[in-house]
């Protein structure tokens, strides 16, 4: 079971916003990730809990940012229920999307995870309802993915396999790399992978 900590940081001017202190798992239905967040004072500042179904669909979904929250799972596309900070109103949403996204390396894993592509596979076009920070404001984005390559690593617990794929955000055009080994994100836009514990698990 991974265990360990993200820094996050802002994309453009590259300010701390945070840690995010996770542990994750495949299980007999597929795979689950589990996260605190930190401001950079150390302050509590929300949570990720997000299992994906063995097709890497989201089974379950809750998030916690500045006292607003999100539940959502894959049903009709996607469907959620947004909680404000009061806890008196929520609102409902659906959109015809493959899973969710946000700041949290999990989703990153995830969407890797969905579309399992090869080195072979041509690039492929996913639809995400976005989680924008602070409020959890959704937002349906249209990405494309392409594992650019995957090679092997020497380490002192054996070859360690790393992805990296190109995501191109399909409405400014802009991309970046992402890097990722088994279920840890090891380089992204905005991430640090600062510890880990115990190694990446592997998917089969």
């Amino acid at each position: 079971m991974p265990r360990g900590r993200y820094s996050l940081h802002d994309l453009h001017d590259h300010t701390p916003l945070g840690e995010e202190h996770f542990h994750c798992a495949p299980g007999p239905s597929g795979w689950r990730y589990v996260a605190q967040r930190t401001t950079p004072s150390g302050d509590h500042s929300g949570s990720v809990d997000l299992a994906l179904d063995e097709l890497g669909r989201p089974l379950r979904l809750e998030v916690n940012a500045a006292s607003w929250q999100v539940r959502g799972a894959a049903l009709d596309g996607v469907t959620w229920v947004r909680t404000d900070p009061t806890g008196l109103h929520a609102t409902e949403g659906n959109a015809p999307a493959h899973a969710f996204t946000g700041t949290s390396p999990a989703f990153l894993v995830a969407t890797a995870r969905l579309l399992r592509l090869t080195p072979a596979s041509p690039s492929t076009r996913v639809r995400l309802v976005a989680l924008t920070d602070p409020v959890l404001a959704p937002r349906t984005v249209d990405q494309s993915w392409t594992l650019l390559e995957s090679e092997a690593h020497a380490t002192d617990n054996g070859p360690l396999t790393v992805d990296a794929y190109q995501v191109t955000a399909l409405d400014t055009g802009e991309q970046h790399t992402v890097h990722l080994s088994g279920d840890v994100v090891l380089a992204a836009p905005g991430i640090e992978l600062e510890d880990l514990e115990t190694p990446p698990s592997a998917f089969t």
